[in-house]
């Protein structure tokens, strides 16, 4: 197995095709602990792009700081460009970062209210009172997770009895209320069967044409499935990233090519 950490290939895109970019990222825990080392990676509108690698990796380490959710537990060094802004300023409103840049976690964790206050929560938090307009992003964030025809004459009854798919599409919904810009999903099939991991992946094809997905998950079938872009993370750096397809198919360093194998992982 080579040892090299030099990437071997990094997609890159137009300026006017990025939505989001770091430039040399390093997350350290505890002051010492590196588990990120200069991942700089380019993420193309409306695509969804996969992360991959063993556990360890540092793929979730990286997801969950593009929006600023490591802040409180590691040191967070480079840079976050979203927008020409670089977001992981210590003067940077996260609460309004995190409208733009929405998260759905591996497992489903709606609210304990009805199915209705789950999409309104945070709407009537940030001041939004307008009855009607609230029932309209509800059905309108609930129709672009695929799940209004499920949920529409339940609307009042507790999410919680959702079974673990509809949940799943249910913070999806959560996350599109506040029209975000892109979407970080945290392996967010693993939790769940064949049929409702099935939903939950056209559901996220779908939403490509609006908006800009970043997933990590441990599924290499689910990457080659719905992705357009994958990276490779190795023991917290970036290998690899191009498209899925070459990736697949076609991968430029030999341990992206073992990875993908099945060599270790």
């Amino acid at each position: 197995m080579e040892t090299t950490t030099k990437a071997s290939y990094l997609a890159t895109f137009k300026p006017d095709e990025v939505a989001l970019a770091t430039e040399d990222l390093s997350v350290l825990y505890g002051g010492k602990v590196q588990k990120l080392f200069d991942a700089s990676l380019q993420f193309k509108k409306n695509t969804i792009t996969a992360l991959i690698g063993a556990s360890g990796s540092g793929k979730s380490t990286f997801l969950r700081s593009l929006n600023r959710m490591n802040d409180r537990v590691a040191k967070i060094n480079g840079k976050i460009m979203f927008h020409d802004l670089d977001v992981n300023q210590p003067n940077i409103n996260v609460y309004e970062l995190r409208k733009n840049i929405g998260m759905v976690f591996q497992r489903p964790n709606p609210f304990p209210k009805s199915i209705r206050e789950n999409i309104t929560y945070a709407l009537k938090a940030n001041g939004q009172t307008d009855k009607q307009q609230l029932e309209q992003i509800v059905e309108e964030s609930l129709r672009a997770a695929a799940l209004w025809d499920e949920v529409k004459d339940k609307l009042d009854k507790s999410a919680l009895a959702l079974s673990g798919g509809q949940q799943q599409r249910l913070c999806i919904a959560r996350a599109l209320a506040v029209k975000p810009e892109i979407l970080l999903l945290d392996e967010p099939a693993s939790a769940l069967d064949p049929v409702s991991t099935s939903k939950l992946e056209d559901t996220l094809k779908q939403l490509r044409l609006e908006y800009t997905m970043i997933m990590v998950t441990h599924n290499m079938q689910q990457a080659s499935r719905i992705s357009d872009y994958t990276a490779f993370f190795h023991l917290g750096h970036v290998i690899e990233y191009n498209t899925t397809a070459d990736i697949f198919t076609n991968p430029k360093g030999q341990l992206t090519e073992e990875y993908i194998q099945g060599s270790f992982g």
